[in-house]
């Protein structure tokens, strides 16, 4: 029995051990950023329109006169400008205080001839709480990346996304952005700001030697996780 009772606890040892491994080795879930899939589509082929004979207008090669070419299909690009700066701050604090006080008295008794001295017993007490929290973050993302029209709303708003790569000697940068565009908003040259993206998705990351020295070992994220304090 006592055996059997050693294994076991030295197989739970193994798989907590494993499990902290695994949780020390798996990457932060909230570094995920849900981008919308895919990051680019091909335009639809154009269904081939009849010729009109002794007709101006042509559908084929129609284009408004006084109108810019805006990205309304599926397949058109347009060029978002990335501006987000978020600012925040928070501050708390709060006190406590209490305190109490007992006296307990015994008179002397008489017994006959005989007597008992009395007695006193005081007790005290006192507890006192403080505390103070403060928080700020400043965050400041600037550049402009190309997207491309994936889908069309049946309100006639557009779902984009895109993906801008760099390599730059051993390293490489990737920049990802989907969300929800208004034509409406949409300005001359095809230009829209993010501040005015519906459901933005942004995501800047870097592969390569610099962005492995900045991440904490595996081992150290163990130690990190299961530390008391």
């Amino acid at each position: 029995m006592t055996n059997a009772l050693h294994a076991g606890l030295a197989r739970a040892a193994a798989v907590a051990t494993l499990a902290l491994v695994a949780a020390g080795c798996a990457p932060d879930a909230l570094r995920r950023v849900e981008v919308v899939q895919p990051m680019t589509v091909r335009p639809q082929p154009a269904p081939a329109a009849l010729a009109v004979r002794g007709g101006i207008y042509q559908p084929a090669t129609y284009q408004p006169l006084f109108e810019d070419h805006r990205a309304r299909t599926v397949g058109d690009t347009l060029m978002i400008n990335i501006n987000e700066k978020l600012n925040a701050s928070k501050k708390a604090s709060s006190a406590a205080n209490r305190a109490g006080a007992m006296d307990f008295v015994v008179p002397e008794m008489q017994f006959g001839t005989r007597s008992v001295p009395g007695g006193k017993l005081s007790a005290t007490s006192k507890n006192d709480f403080e505390g103070k929290g403060d928080s700020a973050a400043n965050n400041v993302f600037t550049g402009a990346i190309t997207v491309t029209v994936i889908d069309v709303l049946p309100n006639g708003n557009l779902i984009v996304a895109g993906e801008k790569q760099i390599g730059i000697n051993q390293g490489s940068e990737f920049v990802r952005l989907s969300g929800v565009v208004d034509p409406r908003f949409i300005l001359a040259g095809n230009i829209v700001s993010s501040t005015q993206v519906a459901d933005a998705r942004l995501e800047y990351r870097g592969a390569g030697y610099i962005d492995e020295a900045q991440t904490m070992g595996w081992l150290s994220r163990v130690f990190l996780s299961v530390m008391p304090f």
